[in-house]
């Protein structure tokens, strides 16, 4: 069945709002706001409106274009609080401490402050299992 056709049908009663519900894979709550949404818009109360739309939270290109260039010719040296510090106090931009932390790092510019936020290598138990059994003391047979 369509999703309107579910609908329809709740809303004539011949199915209750819960077996829509059931049907379409959503919960309750889900299923009374496209109720709502389509007894107040019609069919397109129940396409979702946000869809397609850039964040409301989202830095402005030039904003994050202009942060990467202060970080490469100015502040390369500087690690990721003073940094942050820079930008809020000298330039009067304002971003997050994770957007800037994740900004220099995740643009491939290189410096204290990438490198602090780069993720670590791990260390697996293999690795060090193989580094261990290079040794001469390690290597001892236990059927003896």
């Amino acid at each position: 069945m369509k999703l309107q056709d579910v609908i329809l049908k709740a809303m004539a009663k011949k199915i209750s709002w819960l077996e829509a519900a059931e049907i379409i894979g959503v919960c309750d709550r889900t299923m009374r706001r496209m109720r709502d949404g389509y007894q107040k818009f019609g069919y397109t109360g129940l396409m979702d409106r946000r869809r397609g739309k850039a964040s409301v939270q989202r830095v402005p290109m030039e904003t994050a274009e202009e942060v990467l260039r202060l970080y490469r010719e100015t502040y390369f040296d500087l690690n990721m609080r003073h940094f942050h510090e820079k930008l809020r106090d000298e330039h009067q931009i304002e971003v997050s401490y994770t957007w800037g932390a994740e900004g220099p790092a995740g643009s491939g510019v290189s410096g204290p402050a990438a490198e602090a936020w780069a993720a670590p290598t791990p260390t697996t138990a293999t690795t060090a299992g193989r580094d261990a059994a290079a040794h001469r003391w390690q290597q001892t047979s236990l059927a003896q």
